[in-house]
């Protein structure tokens, strides 16, 4: 069923993986609260300009797979994580660099790219040693350490800008990143075995394409990932706008962000505990149920009506992240439990699909914010609700069960 690591723990290899993803929160997360800051310096025109520092770094998180992905079936998985480190270091050189709004667009999107190698491969290699619920049991861990980033890395920005300025938050991450690497090239062998290695040719993509588009559930369950991802990334690069400028919260800001990521970060610990007894089906579905009906409950409230007070947002907006963390980690489990004989090529093609559908939905829905929150419950509502079909619709196909279709 699984086998462990031979020179680390499992406690050291979860927070292992976790902090190879924590590079991704890190570079998301640590700069919320310096994006009006930003945006002055390189001339980005409105508020809503200022979202695409947050949107556009998904944007090369989806592209990069592309390229790591077969890499590291052909390669091994170690080579591939130090080469998009390299091309993170060289992005972050750009964005501190650049006065215009253009280049550092350009900046984010090639830092997304290069940390796209650890955040894929950390998948794979889970997935080189774990399947099924064991899978998914071991991604809620990897989730809860990974989700402590979150909850600190806006006041860590804060503090950085408060004594140095905007660009030091970039060094920052550069030498966060740098003692990951260090200690993931020191203790973690290579999972990728000799005989598994997938070689390079042009028919890659599209046979690893044609593989993947077999199973229903790896392409419903990628599918509801990019609602969900596209839901939750207006709430990321709208948060700033929501908190500092319509309720005038901005020093509050970052321990707002960390309350609502605890949230998160509960749901994903009882989550670590749950599917071994309920299994990931059966929690994906009551965690859509609930994410569709409370923000729909939010909208019929406050459809016609200004922000509510504070703590009723915050109520709303912690009973959806509870959902939430109920949904990223067993999902992406579920869509790769057919494909872990292919698990590098089908997480880079089934994390750019999820994230190709997220970033135009949280673009789009992103330029809605203005002086109510409305336009996130809204988006919530509309994703939910596509998502809750699209399992339906994979539970008629498969009445014996999802994670049957192997």
């Amino acid at each position: 069923m699984s086998k462990k690591p031979q020179t680390t723990s499992q406690i050291e290899f979860i927070a292992m993986m976790a902090a190879l993803m924590s590079i991704v929160a890190l570079a998301i997360d640590a700069l919320l609260p310096a994006l009006e800051i930003i945006g002055l310096h390189v001339g980005s025109e409105l508020p809503s300009d200022n979202q695409q520092f947050i949107i556009m770094i998904f944007l090369g998180l989806g592209l990069g797979p592309l390229l790591f992905g077969p890499l590291s079936d052909n390669m091994g998985r170690k080579p591939v994580v130090y080469m998009g480190f390299g091309l993170f270091v060289v992005a972050s050189f750009i964005c501190v660099s650049t006065t215009t709004f253009e280049i550092m667009i350009l900046g984010r999107i090639l830092q997304g790219i290069g940390l796209s190698a650890p955040r894929t491969i950390s998948i794979a290699i889970i997935r080189d040693m774990y399947q099924g619920d064991y899978m998914a049991r071991i991604m809620s861990f990897v989730t809860v350490v990974f989700l402590l980033v979150p909850i600190v890395a806006p006041a860590m920005g804060k503090l950085v800008m408060d004594h140095y300025n905007w660009q030091a938050i970039f060094y920052f991450q550069l030498a966060v990143g740098t003692l990951i690497c260090i200690w993931f090239y020191l203790r973690q062998p290579e999972t990728l075995k000799p005989k598994n290695k997938i070689p390079l040719s042009k028919h890659l993509f599209i046979d690893g394409l044609k593989e993947v588009l077999k199973y229903k559930v790896t392409l419903g369950c990628t599918l509801i990932s990019g609602f969900i991802a596209g839901s939750f990334f207006v709430y990321l690069s709208g948060s700033q706008q929501i908190f500092e400028m319509q309720y005038g919260l901005k020093e509050e800001f970052p321990y707002i962000f960390a309350g609502l990521s605890v949230a998160i970060g509960l749901a994903v610990f009882s989550n670590a505990k749950l599917v071994i007894r309920l299994g990931m089906e059966r929690l994906i579905t009551y965690a859509l149920i609930g994410f569709c009906a409370v923000s729909l409950l939010y909208v019929i409230l406050y459809f016609s009506s200004p922000n509510p007070s504070i703590y009723v947002l915050l109520t709303f907006m912690s009973l959806q992240f509870l959902c939430i963390g109920f949904l990223f980690g067993n999902l992406r489990a579920l869509a790769m439990q057919p494909v872990g004989h292919i698990a590098g090529i089908a997480a880079a093609l089934t994390g750019f699909a999820s994230t190709i559908m997220a970033v135009p939905i949280s673009t789009f829905i992103g330029r809605f914010i203005d002086k109510t929150a409305l336009p996130v419950f809204i988006g919530f509502t509309v994703c939910s609700g596509l998502s809750l079909l699209i399992l339906f619709f994979l539970k008629h196909k498969n009445p014996e069960g999802l994670n049957k279709e192997i």
